[in-house]
């Protein structure tokens, strides 16, 4: 059981250098809990600024786990109420967000993660994210028309909700490689091309995609400055993170850390009544100069689901070179791989996707292009729809 330390927290908390008054709330944990899974409970997840401001307060790492019944700080922060309301009390103006910090206190009240109401209490929770951050990275379908996410870049930041085709699916989306790992690295005349940035721009559009077909859908690797690019030539930066977190260098650590934070959030789901869940891991191979390669999609060969979606989404992929290419030719494979550690230890049906080959520079035109990279996550959508028939 939870211990809260709710009044005692208000004196002993390290006081935030941004408002003297305010302190951070403690929880301690229980067995089988892992970072996600605590702030989950809190409603904290959705914001990866959050999972970050976690491991800063707690002086921890991505490779810590934690200990059941240890007292961990959450990023909740505590204010005294002072009875007239609530942006007076944390010294804001707008009533949106103000109605929102509301509803946040009144919802853990009601799920018993708080004993009192605040109005009561004189204790006012204000989860991190509402005073110190842009924007979330993952959303959850809800009975709204449109969402606001500025990871998504400034022109594309309004997802509107076109259908509900997709309603109670979930999706993650992993953009290969990243942080300090550009990936396959290419050349356009004499500037290089970057795996990473070509698959993140793909990966952003499928995201926002899924999100109008009224799926949940988690993008696990995110850059906060870069948002969709209709640029052909996208530079090459290190600061992508994993759901929040700095992305290692080493391959092994990278690598299982990004299934880690599927698996923990695809047990979160399923407890909660997910039972259709996908992750797709997008990629830019590369092959020799000479070779051109159309798209093609991996799989563990011992998983039917996921060889059933990889050949779903490849024969997308065909009605739409024969529709659209000259001579309708497409060579793109479905291809069992048992030796990519993403494919082999990811719980829900996982497909790999390879895009291009980032050294041919026919296949330049299929990534450096932002129609066709558009089309690309399109294409991957309407395999998604088809798939979830």
């Amino acid at each position: 059981m939870i211990v809260f330390l709710i009044f005692a927290c208000v004196f002993l908390c390290t006081p935030v250098i941004a408002n003297g008054d305010a302190s951070y709330f403690e929880t301690t944990a229980k067995d089988g809990d892992g970072v996600l899974t605590l702030l989950e409970r809190y409603h904290l997840l959705s914001e990866p600024c959050n999972i970050e401001e976690f491991y800063r307060l707690n002086e921890m790492t991505t490779d810590d786990y934690l200990l059941a019944g240890k007292a961990y700080k959450l990023p909740v922060l505590i204010f005294t109420y002072n009875g007239k309301s609530i942006r007076s009390t944390i010294g804001i103006s707008d009533y949106d967000q103000a109605l929102r910090i509301q509803k946040y206190n009144e919802q853990l009240h009601q799920e018993r993660l708080r004993q009192t109401d605040y109005r009561a209490s004189k204790i006012l929770w204000v989860p991190f994210h509402e005073l110190n951050c842009k924007g979330a990275a993952s959303v959850k379908p809800a009975a709204r028309s449109s969402y606001h996410l500025p990871i998504l870049g400034e022109k594309e930041a309004d997802v509107e909700i076109k259908s509900d085709a997709l309603k109670g699916q979930v999706y993650y989306i992993i953009s290969g490689h990243g942080g300090p790992d550009p990936g396959a690295v290419g050349k356009s005349g004499r500037t290089m091309l970057c795996e990473d940035e070509y698959a993140y721009d793909v990966c952003l559009r499928l995201f926002k995609l899924l999100l109008e077909q009224g799926a949940k859908a988690y993008l696990i690797v995110e850059d906060q400055n870069d948002g969709i690019r209709d640029d052909d030539i996208l530079p090459c930066d290190q600061d992508e993170r994993c759901r929040g977190a700095e992305i290692p260098l080493n391959q092994a650590k990278r690598l299982r850390q990004r299934v880690a934070e599927v698996n923990e959030l695809f047990q979160l789901n399923k407890n909660k009544g997910f039972d259709k869940q996908t992750c797709l891991s997008i990629h830019v191979d590369s092959r020799s100069i000479s070779h051109r390669q159309d798209v093609f999609f991996c799989h563990y060969p011992t998983s039917r689901a996921s060889r059933e979606l990889a050949s779903t989404l490849q024969k997308t992929f065909a009605n739409k070179y024969r529709k659209f290419r000259a001579g309708g030719y497409y060579e793109g494979e479905v291809d069992p791989r048992d030796n990519l550690y993403v494919l082999k230890n990811t719980l829900p049906k996982m497909v790999l996707v390879e895009l291009a080959n980032i050294q041919n520079k026919s296949d330049h035109r299929r990534i450096l292009q932002a129609s066709n990279r558009q089309a690309l996550a399109k294409w991957l959508l309407e395999g998604l729809l088809d798939a979830a028939k």
